[in-house]
């Protein structure tokens, strides 16, 4: 499946961003999705995550609240909507994929095989 994000941009804190990631190539229900950022000088982290059809949705701890991961498998489509945003939300946010059958931890990058190019979200304090 090839992914495409977009949406990032320079916003204010307290602010508001809708993410997108468009999905091409697989069926798209057939794959769970999660977005990671990475902000400069760290690793690559874990934002939120959603199941194939169940929707099914989890949170790392300090977007609880404020982002909502959803997706819309008629459009091939998963979203980001991230409100309140804060300073240290900055980072490049990418898209990630992997088969709904793979097993193991939704939190590690390692076991998601296919990625978007990365969109850069800006949170001007």
């Amino acid at each position: 499946v090839q992914l495409q994000a977009s949406g990032g941009g320079l916003v204010q804190a307290g602010g508001s961003l809708r993410l997108s990631c468009a999905a091409s190539g697989r069926t798209f229900s057939m794959f769970r999705m999660a977005w990671f950022r990475q902000a400069p000088g760290k690793e690559r982290e874990f934002v939120a995550t959603i199941s194939g059809s169940e929707n099914n949705t989890a949170y790392v701890d300090s977007v609880k609240g404020r982002f909502t991961i959803s997706r819309d498998n008629a459009k091939n489509t998963l979203y980001l909507q991230m409100d309140s945003l804060k300073f240290e939300d900055t980072a490049v946010y990418y898209c990630a994929a992997r088969s709904i059958t793979y097993a193991g931890s939704y939190f590690n990058s390692g076991l998601y095989n296919y990625w978007g190019q990365g969109t850069q979200v800006t949170v001007s304090s």
